[in-house]
């Protein structure tokens, strides 16, 4: 028995570590290439900053991988022993098809209670990571933190508007600057042809070069009026402590199940629904277990369908992903608005699809 045991877990692990790889790098490639071609191409990112992306972006997406790298491994292995009268031979020695599978079972619960912690602390932690090294790039190379065409208040006192932006010479270009003087008070305005940011190590500024333009200058008798001012070149200093707040400010997926947990309580303390944080608690340990529920199911069908043609495994394996996944998010939005309960939600594909598992494994065992 330990033979067969080793002998299928062979078979599972090879097309399981290929699909896993395989499939996370086409999610990280093709989820972000136009991001990140735009980091590198347009904004003059540097190569090790774009690899840190790809490094933080992996944990969350493993989130989902994982599961189905199960499934389609699963079909894959167990598909080609049935289709090659494997099973059919182990059936005739007198041993139960599901002391075949569990070994099987039993590994992809571990997984799933490995996922559910690796959810909670890594996928959490990496994520928030990954929008912090977007902050750096701000910070290292402010051009590559704005757009053209859009009014940019992330620094504190003023509100900017740029034409033009040529992230690879750090150039800006016909810049408008308008500052705010309050109530009952006109906004002052700078205008500029042309602009450059300098960085100031080692502290939350940086200074913005402006050159040919107008400024708009306090009247020394009467500072609610302003006198157009010329110049070459001016100088400012911007503050980019608050750009940097807003970006680093963790979401709620960014969260723990422990920081969740005091999240939701605190907004229930001020009257206010906690539905989207309970949700996002009950999805971290949902989309967990799915990887002990593709592996009961994949495991059924691929003795049952009796096919070795990966072709057709894997046509097995889209179907039930197209029809597990769009079914959980469904219920996810319904339970972010408050509409279900969260735990009802996230839950309920988990208990269809392991209802019908768990049919098709009785039927193939007691036949």
């Amino acid at each position: 028995m330990k033979i067969l045991r080793n002998y299928i877990l062979r078979e599972f692990a090879g097309p399981f570590f290929l699909c896993l790889g395989v499939l996370t790098f086409v999610m990280v490639l093709i989820g972000n290439l136009k991001r990140i071609a735009d980091l590198v191409i347009n904004k003059g990112v540097d190569l090790f900053s774009v690899i840190q992306i790809f490094i933080y972006l992996v944990p969350y997406l493993v989130t989902y991988t994982l599961p189905i790298s199960i499934l389609v491994a699963i079909l894959l292995a167990l598909g080609r022993l049935s289709g090659d009268n494997e099973v059919v031979a182990i059936r005739s020695s007198g041993i139960n098809l599901f002391k075949l599978i569990l070994p099987l079972l039993t590994i992809s619960l571990a997984l799933s209670l490995g996922l559910a912690a690796f959810n909670d602390q890594a996928a959490s932690y990496s994520h928030f990571a990954y929008r912090k090294v977007l902050q750096e790039m701000g910070i290292k190379n402010p051009t590559a933190a704005f757009e053209e065409g859009v009014f940019i208040d992330s620094f504190k006192k003023y509100i900017l508007f740029i034409y033009h932006v040529d992230q690879k010479k750090n150039r800006l270009n016909n810049i408008r600057i308008y500052e705010p003087q309050g109530e009952d008070r006109p906004t002052r305005t700078i205008v500029a042809k042309a602009g450059e940011f300098i960085s100031v190590p080692g502290k939350n500024i940086v200074k913005l070069k402006l050159i040919d333009g107008t400024s708009d200058e306090p009247d020394p008798e009467n500072p609610t009026n302003f006198y157009k001012l010329n110049f070459r070149t001016y100088f400012m200093n911007l503050d980019i402590a608050q750009m940097q707040d807003k970006v680093v400010e963790k979401k709620y997926k960014e969260m723990t199940i422990k920081e969740l947990k005091v999240e939701a309580k605190k907004l229930q303390s001020e009257g206010i629904s906690p539905a989207p944080l309970i949700t996002k608690i009950h999805e971290k340990l949902a989309l967990a277990f799915s990887c002990f529920v593709f592996m009961l199911l994949g495991s059924s069908l691929g003795i049952i369908t009796r096919r070795r043609e990966k072709s057709i495994n894997i046509g097995i394996a889209v179907l039930i992903i197209v029809c597990y996944y769009p079914m959980y998010i469904g219920l996810v939005a319904l339970a972010m608005e408050g509409v279900i309960p969260a735990a009802l939600a996230c839950w309920t594909p988990n208990i269809i699809f392991t209802a019908i598992a768990g049919f098709l494994t009785y039927k193939l065992c007691a036949s």
